[in-house]
C-alpha cells in the first residue's frame, strides 16, 4: 500500500526538522491530523484560534530561522489565519500554511464555506497553490517549502478534503535541496562607500535587525568609525548588551540622545534595517545603505550609496578599506546625553517616585487616582526576568515600557508585531516561543486590549502547561489611540475598555492569576509570579494617563495635548 498525500507531508515536515504544527481541527484536516497523531515526531498544537496558530507559528520561525507550520481548514478556518500570517510576512519569518479546501468535485459551485485560498492569500503570501491531485503534490510541497525558506515569507498549499487520504501515484517523494547563501557588494560600489566615510567627519549608525548575525563586525565599524549606534526596536536583542556605542532608539519610542546623534552626523550608516518612518530620518545628510534585499535601498530615504549584500561580509569589506583613527567627540556627546537621558528615565521607575516632590506635582497632573506607574512595572519585570528569557510584547504601550525599561542582556530575545503592528500578538507569540523550549523563561508584556481579543488561547497556555508569564498592563484603555488623540488635540473617545478582573479570569481557567493595585507591592508581586514554575496571569492595574514623551516632541504636539486635556476636563465635569 502507497503512501498517502497527508502522510506524505507530515513526513516531510518532521524532515524538515517541524516539531509542532499549530491550528484548529476541522473536517478538510481530517487526513492530516490523523497522519500527525500516528506520528511520534510532530505534535499537533489544537489552538481556540487560528490567527492565535498563526501568531505561535511566526514566533518560532523568527526565533529558529527554520520553517515553522501553521493549519487552517476549510473557509473560515483559513481566513482566520490571515492577520498572523501577514504579521509573517512582514517579519520575514518562514511559515507554511496548509489550509482546507472543499472537494474537488466542489470547487467552483459556492460550496458551502467555500473560499477562493489562492485569491484569498494572494497578498500575504509568496508563493500559494491548490492541489488538484495527488499526483501534483511532491512538487508544488517542494516550491512551498523553498519559497518560504528562501526568501523568509509565508507559502500557502491549499489541500482539499478529498485529496489529503489519497495514495500518491509512484514513489515519487518531496526533496528540498535547502541551502544557505551569503552575499557581498561589487568593489566599485564598495570604494564609493570607503570613500564617503572617509571624509565625513560624524558617521552615526543606524543598525537593524538583519545586522544580529554581525554584532562583532558591527561593533569593529562603531569603533574604527567612532560612530554612535542607533537602534532599531528590533535590534535591541543583538546590540543592547554590552556596547559602548549604543545610544538606544529613535522614533516615536525614542530618546533624546538617539535623535541627536542622527542630526548631528554628516552621514548616516543604515545596516540591515528598513526603518519605515521617514519624518525621523534627518535631512541634508549623506546615506549609505546596506540590505540583502536591493529594493529595499532609498525606499525610506534618499541614498547616496546602496550595498546589496549581508551586513557580515559587508562590513568587514568596508573595515580593511577605511582609514585610521576618528576624533571621538561625536560619539561621546552622544553617549553622555544618553546617559542623562536614562537616569531620568531610571528615576521614574522607583516605587517611591509619586512620594518626591517632583512626583506629587507630576502625579497632580498625570496620575491623580494614584495607580501603578507602568514604567515601574516594566523594571520590575527588567529585574525579576532571567538573563535568557524570551520577550514578546503587544504593540501599544506595553512595547513602549518594554523598549525603554527592559534591557535585552544576556541572551534574552525580543519578538512583537514591530512591522505589522498587530493587536493581540504577544499571548500567542509566547505561546509559541514556549514550546521551542518548556525549559526557558518566556515573558508576554500584555495590553488589557491586545490580551482580550485573542482570550481564548489562555486555555492553549492552560492545556499544554506552558510555563508562560503573562504581564497585564491594565490601564483600561487603548493606551496608544488615546495617546494619539490628545497628540492631535482631540479628547480620548471609544478607547475605555470595561475589563474584568483578569486575574479571576486566570484562576477560574485554571492558571494562577495574580492581581496588583497598589505599588507598594508591586515587586514583591512580580518576584512571585517568577518564583512559580507553571503559568502566570499578572494584572497590574496601571496608570492609563501615563504620557509617553517620544525623542523629539514638537510643538504641535504639546499645545495638542494640553487642549485633549482641557477638552477632557470639561467633559468630565459635563457629566
Amino acid at each position: 500500500m502507497g503512501r498517502t498525500v497527508a502522510q506524505t507531508l507530515v513526513d516531510s515536515l518532521t524532515g524538515l526538522g517541524v516539531r509542532q504544527v499549530f491550528g484548529v481541527v476541522g473536517d478538510a484536516l481530517n487526513p492530516i491530523t490523523d497522519a500527525i497523531r500516528r506520528t511520534d515526531d510532530i505534535e499537533w498544537i489544537g489552538c481556540r484560534h487560528e490567527e492565535a496558530a498563526a501568531f505561535a507559528a511566526g514566533a518560532q520561525a523568527q526565533l529558529t530561522g527554520r520553517l515553522a507550520v501553521c493549519m487552517g481548514t476549510v473557509g473560515p478556518g483559513s481566513v482566520h489565519l490571515l492577520n498572523g500570517l501577514y504579521d509573517a510576512a512582514k517579519s520575514h519569518a518562514p511559515v507554511l500554511a496548509i489550509t482546507g479546501q472543499v472537494p474537488l468535485s466542489e470547487v467552483g459551485t459556492d460550496y458551502f464555506q467555500e473560499v477562493d485560498n489562492d485569491l484569498l492569500f494572494r497578498d500575504v503570501a509568496a508563493f500559494r497553490a491548490t492541489v488538484a491531485s495527488p499526483g501534483q503534490f511532491p512538487g508544488l510541497l517542494e516550491m512551498a517549502v523553498r519559497t518560504a525558506t528562501a526568501r523568509h515569507t509565508v507559502s500557502v498549499l491549499t489541500i482539499p478534503g478529498d485529496v489529503g487520504g489519497q495514495e500518491l501515484p509512484d514513489e515519487r517523494q518531496p526533496r528540498f535541496s535547502l541551502a544557505e547563501h551569503s552575499t557581498r557588494p561589487d568593489e566599485p560600489d564598495l570604494r564609493r562607500a570607503v570613500d564617503v566615510l572617509d571624509a565625513s567627519g560624524k558617521v552615526t549608525l543606524l543598525v537593524g535587525r538583519g545586522a544580529r548575525e554581525a554584532r562583532g563586525d558591527v561593533l569593529a565599524l562603531a569603533e574604527r568609525l567612532a560612530a554612535p549606534m542607533v537602534l532599531t526596536l528590533k535590534a535591541k536583542e543583538g546590540f543592547e548588551d554590552d556596547n559602548p556605542y549604543e545610544v538606544g532608539q529613535t522614533g516615536l519610542i525614542g530618546n533624546p540622545a538617539a535623535a541627536g546623534a542622527m542630526d548631528a552626523a554628516d552621514t548616516l550608516l543604515l545596516l540591515g534595517t528598513d526603518f519605515p518612518y521617514r519624518d525621523w530620518y534627518p535631512q541634508g545628510k549623506k546615506v549609505i545603505q546596506v540590505d540583502t534585499v536591493a529594493e529595499h535601498i532609498g525606499r525610506r530615504v534618499p541614498v547616496d550609496v546602496g550595498l546589496v549584500g549581508d551586513v557580515g561580509p559587508t562590513v568587514r569589506a568596508l573595515l580593511g578599506q577605511l582609514s585610521g583613527d576618528r576624533d571621538t567627540g561625536h560619539l561621546s556627546k552622544a553617549r553622555d546625553s544618553y546617559a542623562t537621558w536614562h537616569e531620568a528615565q531610571e528615576r521614574l521607575t522607583a516605587p517611591a517616585h509619586d512620594k518626591t516632590l517632583i512626583g506629587r506635582v507630576r502625579s497632580a497632573f498625570d496620575n491623580r487616582d494614584h495607580r501603578i506607574r507602568p514604567e515601574a512595572l516594566a523594571a520590575a519585570v527588567d529585574r525579576a526576568a532571567a538573563d535568557d528569557a524570551v520577550f514578546t510584547s503587544d504593540t501599544g504601550m506595553a512595547t513602549v515600557w518594554l523598549s525603554r525599561f527592559v534591557r535585552m542582556r544576556g541572551g534574552r530575545r525580543l519578538l512583537g508585531s514591530y512591522n505589522l503592528g498587530s493587536m493581540a500578538n504577544a499571548m500567542p507569540q509566547a505561546l509559541g516561543a514556549q514550546l521551542l523550549d518548556r525549559d526557558r523563561q518566556v515573558v508576554a508584556f500584555c495590553g488589557d486590549g491586545g490580551l482580550s481579543m485573542l482570550l481564548g488561547d489562555l486555555m492553549t497556555i492552560r492545556t499544554y502547561r506552558l510555563p508562560v508569564k503573562l504581564v497585564v498592563f491594565d490601564n483600561q484603555r487603548l493606551g496608544m489611540v488615546k495617546l494619539e488623540q490628545e497628540q492631535a488635540g482631540l479628547p480620548e473617545f471609544g478607547t475605555e475598555l470595561d475589563n474584568p478582573d483578569f486575574a479571576a479570569v486566570a484562576t477560574a481557567l485554571g492558571i494562577t492569576g495574580i492581581r496588583v493595585t497598589e505599588t507598594e507591592n508591586l515587586q514583591e508581586a512580580v518576584d512571585k509570579a517568577f518564583a512559580l514554575d507553571g503559568p502566570v496571569l499578572l494584572d497590574v492595574l496601571t496608570n492609563p494617563d501615563e504620557i509617553a514623551v517620544p525623542a523629539q516632541p514638537t510643538t504641535t504636539q504639546g499645545w495638542g495635548f494640553a487642549i485633549a486635556k482641557i477638552k477632557e476636563t470639561v467633559r468630565s465635569v459635563e457629566r
